[in-house]
C-alpha cells in the first residue's frame, strides 16, 4: 500500500500541527530577548519594569517591552533546524501548520511573514497572555478536543499536550520529556542539546584568559624571578582577571547578540547560537563577578580598586563605549594596559612610565587592528556599515594608518627607553637591547600585514599566541632581554 493511501498518514496530514515558538521554533525565548534589547537601548528602563507589570497582564509588558524598539531581524533568530526542516517536510505534504505562541503578536507575525511556512498565526495580543491553559482553551476553542497536533517544550505546554491529539516533544528537559511520554501519545521527539563543559568554555572565553599573561610583566620587567609571594599574588589575580573577564564577555554577549547573529564567526558563539540560554547566561554573570572579588581580597586592597576600575571600564564599554568611533579603541588600549597596572600592584613590584607609554601605544595599535579587522569582514559581506558600532566601511584605511603609527610610537618608546637610568641599573650589557626595536617594528609590520589580507584573528593578541611569525618574534624579544641581562657570551 502507498503512503498516501495509509489513514494514519491521511489523518495526521488532516489534523492541524500547531508549533510553539520560544524554546521550540527557536532555541531562545523572545521576551528574553526584547528584555535585553530593551535594556541595551534604555538601562534605566529596567526600574519601570516592575511598575509595567503590575499595571496590567503579563501580555501587557509584552507589548510594552517592544515599543518603541527597531523591528527584530527574523533571519538572525537562532532556529532548531531539525524541527524547522520536518515542519516544511509537512507543510509540502498538504498538512496545515499554525504558529502558537505566548509572544507578543507582533514578534510572531514578522517571524511567520519570514520563514513562510505558517498558515495561521496565534498569539498574545496585549490583554491575552497565550500560555499554558490559556493557549489549551484557545487551541480547543479553535480545533476542538483531540483536534489538533502540538509541538512544544515547557511544562506549561502539559495543559496543551493534554487537549491535544498527538505531542511532539522539543527541546524539552529529560525529566518533561520522560512525563510526556508517559501521560501522552507521542508523535516525535526532537531532543534537547544540553550546554555542557565545551560550551560553557566557549562562553567563558577561556582562550582569551591567554591576555591575563600581561598581569606577569611587572614582575619580568623587574627581574623579580624569584619573588615567590609576589608570583603566587600574579596567579590569584591572573585568576581574578580571568573569572572578571569572563563574566563581562557573557554580558557583553548578551548585549551584542543581534550583532554576533550577523557576523560570520560570532553568529556561533553559544549565547548567539541558542546553545546557552539568556537565564543562564544572567545567573553565570554574578557568579564569576563574586568569585573573582574573592580571590582580589586575598591578594590586596590597591589589587582590589584596579580590578574594580577595570571592571567598571569594561560594563562601560558594553553598555556605551564600543559604540564611540575611536572611543572603543581607546576604551580597549587602556584595558589591556590596565592589566599591566594590576599586575604591578597585585606583585608589590614598581612600574615605569616608559613601560605604561610603550604597552599604551603598542595596545591602541592592536585596538585599532581589531576594529580595522572587523571592517574588513564585513566590507566581504558587502556592508556599508558595521552593524552595533559606529564605523564605517570607508574608515578601514584611516584606522590602519592610525593603528601603524601607533604601533611605529610604540617602537620608538622603546628606543628611548633604552637609553634610561633605569635600563643601565637593571642590564649588564644595555647596549644588547638595541635588538628589541626592530623585532617590535617587525611585529608591528607583519600584524598589519596580515590583518590588510584578511588573515587576521578578531582579537590580535590571542591571534599572536597561535600565530608561528608572532611567537618566533616574541622569543627572539625574550632572548634578547635576557643577552641583556647576562651579558656578552665571549
Amino acid at each position: 500500500m502507498s503512503t498516501a493511501a495509509d489513514p494514519a498518514v491521511q489523518d495526521d496530514l488532516a489534523t492541524p500541527l500547531v508549533v510553539d515558538l520560544d524554546g521550540t521554533l527557536i532555541l531562545t525565548d523572545m521576551l528574553q530577548e526584547t528584555a535585553v534589547r530593551r535594556f541595551r537601548a534604555e538601562p534605566l528602563s529596567v526600574l519601570r519594569w516592575p511598575l509595567w507589570l503590575a499595571r496590567g497582564a503579563l501580555a501587557g509588558f509584552k507589548q510594552r517591552m517592544i515599543e518603541g524598539q527597531p523591528a527584530i531581524d527574523p533571519a538572525a533568530l537562532p532556529y532548531n533546524r531539525p524541527l524547522l526542516d520536518w515542519l516544511q517536510a509537512q507543510k509540502q505534504a498538504g498538512r496545515r501548520v499554525v504558529l502558537c505562541t505566548a509572544s507578543d503578536q507582533r514578534l510572531a507575525h514578522a517571524i511567520a511573514d519570514h520563514l513562510g511556512i505558517f498558515d495561521e498565526v496565534m498569539a498574545s495580543d496585549g490583554t491575552t497572555n497565550l500560555k499554558a491553559e490559556a493557549k489549551a482553551a484557545a487551541l480547543v476553542a479553535r480545533y476542538g478536543p483531540r483536534g489538533f497536533d502540538y509541538a512544544g517544550n515547557h511544562r506549561a505546554d502539559l495543559p496543551v499536550w493534554r487537549d491535544a491529539r498527538r505531542a511532539i516533544v522539543v527541546n524539552a528537559p529529560a525529566a518533561l520529556e520522560r512525563r510526556a511520554l508517559q501521560r501522552f501519545d507521542v508523535a516525535a521527539v526532537f531532543p534537547r542539546e544540553r550546554a555542557g563543559a565545551r560550551t560553557w568554555t566557549r562562553a567563558l572565553r577561556l582562550h582569551h584568559w591567554v591576555k591575563n599573561v600581561l598581569l606577569f610583566v611587572p614582575l619580568l620587567a623587574a627581574h623579580h624571578f624569584a619573588d615567590g609571594p609576589g608570583w603566587l599574588n600574579a596567579w590569584l589575580a591572573f585568576l581574578a582577571f580571568g573569572l572578571c573577564a569572563s563574566s563581562v564577555y557573557l554580558a557583553n554577549d548578551l548585549l551584542d547578540l543581534e550583532s554576533d547573529r550577523r557576523h560570520p564567526r560570532k553568529r556561533h558563539r553559544p549565547l548567539a547560537a541558542g546553545a546557552l540560554t539568556i537565564p543562564a547566561a544572567l545567573a553565570a554573570v554574578p557568579l564569576l563577578v563574586v568569585a573573582s572579588y574573592l580571590i582580589a581580597w586575598q591578594i590586596n586592597l590597591e589589587f582590589v580598586a584596579a580590578l574594580t576600575v577595570y571592571f567598571a571600564l569594561t560594563c562601560c564599554y558594553s553598555l556605551g563605549l564600543k559604540r564611540l568611533v575611536l572611543v572603543d579603541c581607546l576604551t580597549l588600549a587602556i584595558l589591556y594596559t590596565l592589566r599591566i597596572i594590576a599586575g604591578a600592584v597585585a606583585a608589590s613590584v614598581p612600574i615605569s612610565f616608559w613601560a605604561l607609554t610603550f604597552c599604551g601605544a603598542l595596545f591602541l595599535s592592536l585596538a585599532l587592528l581589531k576594529r580595522y579587522a572587523e571592517l574588513l569582514v564585513h566590507k566581504a559581506e558587502g556592508r556599508e556599515q558595521a552593524h552595533g558600532r559606529g564605523y564605517q566601511i570607508g574608515d578601514a584605511p584611516v584606522l590602519r594608518s592610525l593603528g601603524v603609527a601607533s604601533g611605529y610610537t610604540a617602537a620608538v618608546v622603546l628606543a628611548q627607553y633604552l637609553h634610561s637610568d633605569n635600563v643601565r641599573q637593571l642590564y649588564r650589557v644595555p647596549q644588547l637591547l638595541a635588538l628589541a626595536v626592530p623585532i617590535v617594528v617587525y611585529w608591528v609590520s607583519w600584524l598589519w600585514l596580515r590583518a590588510t589580507r584578511g588573515q587576521m584573528h578578531d582579537d590580535p593578541l590571542v591571534f599572536a599566541f597561535k600565530d608561528r611569525a608572532s611567537l618566533v618574534a616574541g622569543l627572539l624579544f625574550a632572548l634578547v632581554m635576557v643577552a641583556g641581562k647576562v651579558g656578552w657570551p665571549w
